[in-house]
């Protein structure tokens, strides 16, 4: 849409993002070329690139993006929602598996499904992120099912998995599947899009995307000083942050559960995420997040709510309930509401954001303000 789809090269990489505090840290731009490479949560240039037209550029997730055009190459315009992206389904679902329970995020749905695509063979490859609590995280590539659940466990900071993509598709992989944030999965969409056909078959080893919720990530170094202060070197077992009235994030730890007031977790916010409009990974081809029960947090925290976007995300989701892998339970009345209201405000307050950074509300910087989503709500 528009006449923002054009390619650019790294000056301009670093100018548009880099330097105007866009960089998500999801890695697209790495392992494409020897210029560019992670160190420390940051995305850095190790040399000069002159090329006026680079991968670099095409992929990047903030880079001007013709979201309407990827809605209508990868999703049924059927199941295409202003709100939420595709919708073939809405579920609320949790791993049969105690083990798998006990030690993933929430309902462990994620764990529950890369193990049954990897034992299954529909993927022979599965990116997930390793680390956790004050270490940086990273993307890590396993073959085996049985290996999945060793990594389970949100990690509130991004490993830049878009970077792990680029690295696995030079390997013997050949068919990959990726756990990946919003920002990230729409890194790997643009790459769908195949911008340079010649050199843009890499993406035909993605068979999986299973995208993550997400309101925001933290920058790392900011909030390593934040749990240093708090936890006073204990082990960090896990994180977790329950509904927004409580306003708290909960650290467990080897001695205990620690809570930190949630205003000084959002300090530590990615400035990146501002100007995010996706909190349920629209690009994916299922997305999953903690659900919202009537019953409380307690109840709750030991699900997922879980949207399923493509038909592949389909087929993997019925082998998982005829594998009796997933424990499916009845959708509250209105739940799908309250995640579209949800997704709405992030929308709308990354619209807002952006139209305040560049200075005008008709230039979005990486995005349309002629997009026909956006054009469906007041901002």
């Amino acid at each position: 849409m528009g006449n923002k789809t054009y390619i650019r090269g790294q000056k301009e990489l670093r100018a548009e993002v880099q330097d105007a505090g866009l960089c998500t840290g999801c890695g697209a731009c790495v392992n494409l070329c020897p210029y560019y490479a992670t160190s420390r949560d940051k995305t850095v240039v190790l040399d000069v690139c002159d090329r006026a037209a680079g991968r670099c550029y095409a992929f990047c997730p903030r880079t001007p993006t013709d979201l309407e055009a990827i809605r209508q190459q990868l999703f049924e315009p059927q199941d295409l929602t202003p709100e939420l992206g595709a919708v073939k389904g809405f579920y609320l679902t949790r791993a049969t598996d105690a083990d798998i329970r006990s030690v993933a995020q929430h309902g462990g749905t994620v764990t529950a499904l890369m193990s049954l695509a990897l034992a299954e063979g529909i993927i022979d490859t599965a990116l997930l992120a390793e680390g956790g609590g004050s270490d940086l995280p990273s993307g890590v590539a396993v073959r085996h099912a049985s290996e999945v659940a060793k990594l389970a466990k949100s990690k509130f900071i991004a490993a830049p998995m878009v970077e792990a993509f680029n690295k696995a598709v030079l390997s013997d992989a050949q068919k990959i599947g990726v756990v990946a944030t919003p920002c990230q999965t729409l890194a790997l969409a643009k790459m769908k899009m195949k911008p340079f056909p010649q050199n843009d078959s890499q993406i035909d080893k993605l068979h999986l995307t299973i995208g993550l919720f997400c309101g925001w990530v933290l920058s790392w170094r900011s909030f390593k000083e934040l749990l240093d202060e708090k936890v006073h070197q204990q082990a960090v077992v896990g994180l977790d942050i329950p509904p927004s009235k409580y306003k708290t994030m909960q650290v467990e730890t080897a001695d205990g559960l620690i809570e930190i007031p949630l205003n000084e977790v959002e300090a530590c916010v990615r400035e990146a995420c501002k100007f995010c409009t996706d909190v349920t990974a629209e690009f994916s081809d299922i997305s999953v997040g903690s659900a919202r029960l009537p019953d409380g947090w307690e109840v709750a925290k030991g699900w997922n709510q879980v949207i399923v976007r493509t038909a592949a995300g389909e087929a993997l989701m019925q082998l998982a309930k005829d594998r009796r892998v997933l424990e499916f339970r009845e959708v509250p009345e209105g739940n799908l509401e309250k995640l579209k209201r949800a997704s709405v405000k992030k929308k709308k307050t990354a619209l807002d954001n952006l139209a305040c950074k560049s200075g005008d509300r008709d230039d979005l910087l990486y995005l349309d303000c002629r997009d026909p989503v956006f054009q469906t709500f007041d901002w």
